[in-house]
C-alpha cells in the first residue's frame, strides 16, 4: 500500500485536511476524499485541499466533504498559506494561489493572521427566498466566485440545528447548488452568523461566507463603499474589508493541528 500522510488545519474551525503534492501524483478520487472527510469513519473535516503545483504557482486543488469540487475556500486557502510557510515550501510575505475562481493573492506573515484577496463579490440578479426550520425569509443572491444566498434574521435560533439542507428557491438559479448563510446584525454593528455549505452540511464558519454576508449587510443598510466588516461566525472572528472595487478582503487565524495518516483510505 502507497503512503499518503496529510495534515489537519483549521481557519475559525472551519477544517480541512491538506495533502501535499506539488507533483500532481496523487490525484485522489471523490470517494476517496468523501471517505477521509467523513466525520465518523475517517479523519473528519469540512473539506480536503490537495497543494499542486502548476506552472510554476501553487494551485489549491478543493473538494468538499462529500468529494464534490469547488471553485473556492477562504478559510482553506489560508490554511493551505500558513502550511506552505510553516513547512518552508513559501516564504512569508504576499505570493500568489491559483484556484478553480482565478489567482488569489495571500499574505502570510511568520506568525499571526493571514489576508487574502478573494476578489470580486457581486450581487446577482434575482430575488431569493430561503426556508429553514418551518420559516421563510427573503435574501441576497450574491457571488464570490462560488454562489451564496445571505438571509437576515432576528435571532440566530430561528433557523433550527441546519441538519437539512435550507431550500432556497427559485431552484434555477443555482443549478449545482447554493451556500446559504443565516445573519444577525449586532448592537455594537457587527454581524454574527451561521452557514449551511452545499456538499458539507452546517460548517464552524466559511470564509467565501463571510464575504458574502459582508456585501449583503453594506447594502441592507445602504452604505458605500469601501467598507470594513468584523463577522463571528461560531468557529471565531473574520474581518472583511470591501475596497471601493469590489474586491473582498478577508483576514483571520489560520492553524495546523497534526500530521494525519491516509494511507488505509486509497484502498
Amino acid at each position: 500500500m502507497n503512503s499518503l500522510i496529510g495534515t489537519y488545519g483549521h481557519g475559525t474551525e472551519n477544517d480541512f485536511v491538506l495533502v501535499f503534492d506539488p507533483d500532481d501524483s496523487n490525484n485522489l478520487s471523490s470517494r476517496v476524499c468523501a471517505a477521509i472527510c467523513n466525520r465518523e469513519t475517517g479523519i473528519g473535516a469540512d473539506g480536503l485541499i490537495r497543494i499542486v503545483k502548476r506552472d510554476g504557482k501553487w494551485f489549491m486543488d478543493y473538494r468538499n466533504a462529500d468529494g464534490s469540487l469547488a471553485e473556492m475556500c477562504g478559510n482553506g486557502i489560508r490554511v493551505m498559506a500558513r502550511y506552505l510557510v510553516d513547512r518552508g515550501h513559501q516564504p512569508a510575505g504576499i505570493f500568489p494561489i491559483l484556484t478553480r475562481d482565478g489567482t488569489k493573492f495571500v499574505s502570510a506573515p511568520e506568525t499571526g493572521d493571514i489576508t487574502v484577496n478573494m476578489g470580486a463579490v457581486a450581487q446577482q440578479e434575482g430575488s431569493v427566498t430561503a426556508y429553514s426550520n418551518g420559516k421563510t425569509w427573503n435574501g441576497y443572491n450574491i457571488s464570490v466566485g462560488n454562489p451564496h444566498a445571505v438571509v437576515f434574521v432576528e435571532d440566530l435560533s430561528e433557523v433550527g440545528d441546519l441538519k437539512n439542507e435550507p431550500v432556497v428557491r427559485p431552484k434555477e438559479l443555482y443549478p449545482e447548488g447554493v451556500n446559504v448563510e443565516f445573519v444577525k446584525v449586532l448592537e455594537n454593528g457587527e454581524l454574527a452568523m451561521r452557514v449551511h455549505e452545499r456538499g458539507v452540511g452546517e460548517t464552524r464558519s466559511c470564509g467565501t461566507g463571510t464575504c458574502a454576508v459582508a456585501l449583503a449587510a453594506t447594502i441592507l443598510k445602504g452604505k458605500s463603499l469601501p467598507i470594513k466588516w468584523v463577522i463571528h461566525p461560531p468557529g471565531g472572528r473574520l474581518e472583511v474589508e470591501i475596497d471601493p472595487h469590489s474586491n473582498a478582503i478577508l483576514t483571520g487565524p489560520a492553524l495546523l493541528i497534526k500530521d494525519v495518516e491516509l494511507s488505509s483510505y486509497l484502498g
